[in-house]
């Protein structure tokens, strides 16, 4: 049995990134969403403004998607060095960015099938009261997308990776997709609160009351993009798609430029906000340890979980035979 330490061949798992300071900041748009909230239902409903209402069902949605966004940040630091999870709690943010992609899709269908119930139902709208609602809401918007957007402008700067210039090939900086989607939330919000206004004010002064069901449509199908983009984002990667193909060939390449390396099998795959992991199958007639490769590897930051597969090439054929 072997007594030395094994510490020197082991190393973490962890690929969480923290965002403390985006779960501080999304919790206080979350105050104020939930506030406006409760304002703007109450007032769409007894002012009759669909547009109004729409925007208030819409921060409903936020707020539970905020509070998706708050569990995923506590979750992932709570359960970051957890032996349970293979590669850490890495995707706990893309998981909680994918969630909220799905509830915008819940809401933009629900706008979509009141704005037209409206089309064919009109009520009464009290324009005043309504347009000074949509206003306050707006404000809340933009003052929440404030908040957010400056930590996104400066997030991920202290986890960034440093890439060797021969191997920046367009793969993706650093993105936490849990805080992309409270940020996409609270710009559909302010779409909507924008689209209200519009539509009260010329209902009011043009008498244009059809408008505000149409405003109700376009916001409906404006969120529905935002919320595929995100799906589109986040989808990818929790269904373990590979990195960049450019990147993956150029690992490969550097592998065979080295004796008579080929590479016979190559999976990489992301496993936290700004890491992935990789396993790639050697095959040589020249072995060398697996350390040999890793360091030959070392100029790839973004390879931060490295497996080295070396065989042994007896036969000719297996080295010619891709050739």
């Amino acid at each position: 049995m072997h007594r030395n330490s094994l510490k020197k061949w082991q190393h973490g798992h962890d690929f969480t990134v923290i965002h403390e300071q985006g779960e501080r900041r999304t919790r206080q748009v979350l105050l104020l969403t939930a506030a406006t909230m409760v304002l703007e239902i109450i007032a769409g409903t007894v002012y009759g403004s669909m547009a109004l209402l729409a925007d208030g069902w819409h921060m409903g949605t936020h707020v539970t998607a905020f509070l998706i966004t708050i569990f995923a940040y506590r979750y992932a630091a709570k359960h970051a060095n957890n032996p349970d999870f293979a590669f850490g709690t890495g995707k706990v943010s893309v998981l909680g960015g994918f969630a909220s992609a799905i509830a915008l899709a819940v809401v933009a269908l629900v706008m979509l099938a009141e704005s037209v119930h409206r089309i064919v139902a009109p009520q009464q709208i009290h324009f005043n009261e309504a347009i000074a609602v949509a206003v306050l809401g707006l404000i809340v918007n933009l003052i929440s997308a404030f908040i957010l957007q400056d930590h996104h402008d400066h997030h991920g700067h202290d986890h960034q990776h440093e890439h060797d210039h021969e191997h920046e090939h367009g793969h993706s900086h650093h993105q936490d997709h849990n805080l992309k989607a409270a940020y996409l939330h609270v710009l559909a919000d302010a779409l909507t609160s924008v689209l209200a206004i519009i539509a009260l004010v010329f209902g009011k002064y043009l008498g244009w009351n059809w408008l505000d069901p149409i405003m109700g449509i376009v916001g409906a199908l404006v969120i529905t993009r935002w919320a595929w983009s995100l799906l589109k984002d986040t989808g990818p990667i929790l269904l373990d798609a590979s990195i960049d193909k450019a990147y993956a060939s150029a690992l490969v390449e550097h592998i065979e430029a080295d004796r008579d390396n080929r590479v016979a099998d190559i999976h990489v795959w992301r496993v936290g906000p700004a890491d992935y992991a990789a396993i790639i199958s050697i095959v040589t007639h020249h072995p060398e340890k697996t350390a040999y490769y890793q360091e030959l590897l070392k100029n790839f930051k973004e390879i931060s979980h490295l497996t080295i597969e070396v065989h042994v090439c007896t036969d000719e054929p297996c080295m010619t035979a891709q050739r």
